[in-house]
């Protein structure tokens, strides 16, 4: 097998075995850890440390370690959080959060990096196009590492589904379900009729076990390549310092357009922290049983994975226009339909349907808006996608931040709210494009800011 390739592979199953782990425990947080809303603030407090995480660590540690290092010890923090896990309270889950969100940014910058220096390097060997080899590599690693929400996901109900004390849930508690929520942990009998200790604990441990495999994996055979050091020392050099960085996201606040696609971006991070927050605790969770909760996100991932493939490929003969029209009136479609919905054991397709059609609007939201920011702000993608990710994770952070302080149906009038906002200042933008020359976006003027970022990914 050609060398470069191997090593491709091997960051792609460490990423699959890392986030396997990862993954399973954020759909888990709202119902595994809902004491006091504390699986909920983990993941705000993750979030809000990846915000920071991201706008100075990344550079610093390539340079200083390397690649293969600073993926290797970047896994070490998400292995953290699943030690907090074991014993979660406010003194281990909030720490962990922190470390792993300082992780996150580095680890995806350090896998973006790799990938890169490796295709380029193989296309000067094969004389090749650089890019088209770099874009084969990125091709295969999402390949693999799409898979991961099935997999974690699929563990969790499993493991979850030999519990032995699952309860009948009565029509008293299920009043309690749905988008008028009790808000109350005694009158929440699923959860307290939830899965063991030792259960609990065989999930936690195999998740930390997957964890540790992925980071043996990147450091037995994943290669520190010769060109590594170097070129990544030359794209450092070439990076902006943090300053400069940090200056240039807020400036391209000046382009009116950047500002009209906040509600957008930061509704991207509503959507998706509804989901993994409310949806799995309030509805799955409350109505069937904490062992259904991967089963209903296997659904989400899968039907996300497949879409956003099939969107990404068709959008050349729609247009973002109708692509965009779709999501909004699917997630309205479901967001009033959630508002309506008593959630009862009986109907369990609907269960199913949800994160289904949620899927579909997720996969519209996160491959249209990257394609929008990529198009509109050309020239300065760099600050474009800083404030991509600063704006989405604010989306996080609010909608964990908030979770356990409304009830779930002023939640969903919020995201209904945000939703339609988002669509009016998204309609402007488009305006102004149509507006403008054909061709030339309208603030091409702002100054340049240094290489493309690649977007990461929790």
């Amino acid at each position: 097998m050609e060398r470069n390739l191997k090593n491709v592979l091997v960051i792609s199953f460490g990423f699959l075995l890392l986030f396997t782990a990862y993954g399973g425990l954020q759909s888990l947080q709202s119902s595994l850890n809902s004491e006091e809303g504390l699986g909920v603030a983990s993941l705000s407090v993750l979030y809000a440390a990846l915000i920071i995480s991201s706008m100075f660590l990344p550079p610093i540690l390539i340079k200083k370690l390397g690649c293969k290092w600073t993926i290797a010890g970047s896994m070490c923090c998400y292995i953290a959080f699943s030690l907090g896990n074991f014993y979660a309270s406010w003194y281990t889950l909030i720490p962990t959060s922190v470390i792993l969100g300082l992780g996150g940014a580095p680890l995806w910058s350090a896998k973006c990096t790799y990938l890169t220096i490796a295709g380029n390097s193989y296309a000067e060997k094969a004389g090749k196009n650089g890019k088209d080899i770099i874009n084969q590599y990125f091709g295969v690693f999402f390949l693999i590492f799409q898979s991961s929400g099935i997999w974690g996901n699929l563990i969790s109900s499993l493991i979850f589904s030999q519990a032995s004390n699952k309860v009948e849930i009565s029509e008293e508690s299920l009043a309690c379900c749905g988008a008028h929520d009790c808000m109350s942990e005694a009158t929440n009998t699923t959860a307290s009729a939830g899965p063991s200790e030792s259960l609990k604990y065989t999930l936690i441990g195999i998740y930390t076990a997957s964890g540790v495999l992925a980071v043996l994996l990147i450091v037995i055979f994943l290669d520190q390549i010769k060109s590594d050091q170097a070129e990544t020392e030359k794209e450092i050099q070439k990076t902006p310092s943090f300053w400069s960085t940090f200056l240039a996201t807020f400036q391209h606040l000046k382009d009116k357009r950047q500002c009209l696609l906040i509600p957008l971006t930061m509704y991207s991070g509503f959507e998706q922290g509804f989901l993994a927050g409310d949806y799995t605790k309030t509805y799955v969770t409350c109505a069937l049983g904490i062992h259904y909760v991967g089963y209903v996100m296997i659904c989400f991932s899968a039907v996300n994975s497949l879409c956003s493939l099939l969107f990404g490929k068709i959008s050349q003969f729609t247009g973002r226009k109708l692509l965009f029209a779709l999501a909004t009136v699917t997630n309205t479609a479901c967001i009033i339909a959630l508002l309506l919905w008593k959630p009862h054991p009986n109907q369990l397709v609907v269960f199913f349907i949800f994160p289904a059609l949620w899927g579909i609007s997720d996969a519209i939201w996160q491959t249209q808006t990257n394609g929008l920011y990529g198009v509109l702000f050309e020239k300065h993608k760099e600050a474009a996608f800083a404030n991509y990710r600063l704006w989405e994770s604010c989306g996080f952070v609010i909608a964990f931040g908030y979770s356990t302080t409304l009830q779930v149906y002023i939640k969903l009038y919020i995201l209904l709210a945000v939703l339609l906002l988002s669509m009016v200042t998204y309609g402007v933008v488009e305006y102004l494009e149509t507006k403008s020359s054909p061709g030339t976006p309208t603030a091409t003027k702002k100054e340049n800011v240094g290489p493309h970022t690649q977007e990461t990914k929790m």
